[in-house]
């Protein structure tokens, strides 16, 4: 069974930085593609960042420039480094490991508030 475990999260004003890491319980090179999801309530899942196999990487429109998904050296976590956050950054965020057959894993998320 695979865990993921996230943390990092918490309270930031406008303009500032969090880094989020998603601990997995197997090497992040056992999965196709490492992701980074953010859910508001009422809202439809977003992905936000991606990274692929190979380390090819992907960003939501709105995070492009101000967020960057990494892996650590272990090759056992994968971080999201926010940087100029905005209010609308508000929300859940999830990590996710998904297979090269389409299985996918999950977190538990990690609560992300910026405020002023």
């Amino acid at each position: 069974q695979v865990q993921l475990v996230e943390s990092g999260g918490g309270l930031v004003q406008p303009g500032g930085s969090l880094r989020l890491s998603c601990a997995v319980s197997r090497r992040i090179t056992d999965f196709y593609a490492m992701n980074w999801y953010r859910q508001a309530p009422g809202k439809e899942r977003e992905l936000v960042a991606s990274r692929i196999s190979g380390g090819r990487t992907n960003y939501a429109d709105s995070v492009k420039g101000r967020f960057t998904i990494s892996r650590d050296n272990a090759k056992t976590a994968v971080n999201l480094q926010m940087n100029s956050l905005k209010p609308e950054d508000t929300t859940v965020y999830y990590c996710s490991a998904e297979t090269d057959c389409g299985q996918g894993y999950w977190g538990q998320g990690t609560q992300v508030a910026v405020t002023s």
